[in-house]
């Protein structure tokens, strides 16, 4: 029996979490920093599997409704245009969803927030800051600082580290964080000009490569959204100046008139995964666990999947199995981060990135090969929509 599971961050890994927790009849708390639901415009990506499993809480319809079906995407050639388009109707016969769906993932947490709060075995404290968090026993207890400056001691049966790259749940169990950072910072720009009307048979998401200066860009209800790689060496006001986000999106579309630009952000990528992801009763997922760079939409969809994971698996626990199946989340779940999170992110880089014309070549007729063998798109759709990952992580004992 689980009496109390607290989750450290209200993203949407631990809203998740919480969500089938308090289904499953099991009090949850969960900690957020940040005064109210964060609003993270970075991630908007969700694949086919993760559609499936948000289908049990009922907001598909919803993210749908607010967001944009996604069928195709594409690589191209920044001068010679279209490289090939993959398809995801050929993931019929394994998905209720064949398609991407681009939703700022704030939205999903908008709506898991509010299924939460009508729910009485959960509760949300938002301006609470976890200090520090220590086994005791066979319990956790976790020192807690309001934003008056207040601090108080929470006590459960389990404690799960949803709360990202500079986890506190991560530095309590003493795990490492493996890993290497980008050689170059991202900037993100949001813009309401319509790539579509200059740039033909564009999808709504779109990997473009070059040697000099790939982007990728991914269009969402309202606004198109640009990721460009840019030099680490510039600070941060550099990078996000009008002055550089106006260059970037000029070399994508030359216009005469200037862009409206709503919103920029730039950020480090790292690649890195913890060495453990539990120690007795404390367990991270996500970004605790592992990041990545966003090519691909795999730190939110890998986030999600773990959170599906070891709320089952906490939930056996709370059924009479041992808490060493703990292990078994560990296990699978680590495996996907290693073998299918990272790996297909640095390859996404490499194939926009690489400067050498006979590999780049070569990554080209690869793709196109890969597209007009129907079960070789079907494979790769697999591997890249996260379903294939999903099925080899179940076997893992």
């Amino acid at each position: 029996m689980i009496d109390h599971v607290v989750v450290i961050g209200a993203g949407p890994v631990g809203l998740v979490n919480a969500c089938l927790l308090a289904d499953a009849g099991i009090s949850v708390s969960i900690l957020e920093a940040a005064p109210e639901l964060p609003r993270d415009l970075r991630a908007s990506t969700f694949h086919p599997p993760t559609l499936d499993m948000l289908d049990r809480f009922g907001v598909v319809g919803s993210l749908i409704e607010q967001g944009l079906i996604c069928p195709e995407w594409q690589f191209r050639d920044r001068k010679t245009g279209i490289v090939c388009i993959f398809e995801l109707k050929h993931l019929e016969g394994d998905t209720a969803y064949p398609y991407r769906v681009q939703c700022e993932q704030w939205r999903l947490g908008e709506m898991l927030e509010k299924r939460l709060q009508s729910d009485t075995k959960a509760r949300i404290r938002y301006g609470a800051r976890a200090t520090a968090v220590r086994p005791v026993g066979d319990r956790v207890e976790i020192d807690v600082t309001d934003e008056t400056g207040k601090s108080q001691t929470v006590d459960c049966a389990f404690c799960i580290g949803a709360d990202g790259i500079g986890s506190i749940v991560r530095q309590s169990i003493g795990a490492r964080f493996d890993g290497i950072t980008i050689p170059e910072l991202y900037l993100t720009v949001s813009t309401t000009y319509d790539f579509a009307q200059s740039l033909p048979r564009l999808s709504d998401i779109t990997y473009i490569s070059d040697p000099d200066e790939w982007y990728v860009l991914i269009r969402t209800v309202k606004l198109w959204r640009a990721l460009f790689p840019v030099n680490a060496d510039l600070s941060d006001s550099q990078v996000t100046s009008p002055e550089m986000t106006e260059r970037l999106l000029q070399g994508v579309v030359a216009r005469r008139e200037p862009y409206e630009v709503l919103h920029r952000t730039a950020y480090r990528v790292h690649e890195r995964v913890a060495s453990t992801y539990c120690t007795g009763r404390l367990v991270i997922a996500g970004d605790a666990a592992h990041v990545n760079n966003p090519l691909g939409g795999m730190g939110l969809n890998g986030g999600i999947h773990d959170a599906f994971n070891l709320a089952t698996t906490l939930i056996e626990i709370g059924n009479g199995a041992s808490i060493d199946l703990l292990g078994r989340y560990e296990r699978q779940r680590r495996k996907v981060a290693l073998d299918v999170v990272q790996q297909t992110a640095l390859r996404n880089r490499s194939i926009l990135n690489t400067r050498e014309p006979a590999a780049r070549a070569a990554y080209y007729q690869e793709l196109r090969d890969t597209v007009a063998d129907p079960d070789r798109h079907r494979d790769y759709l697999l591997r890249t929509s996260m379903i294939a990952s999903l099925r080899d992580a179940a076997r893992v004992e």
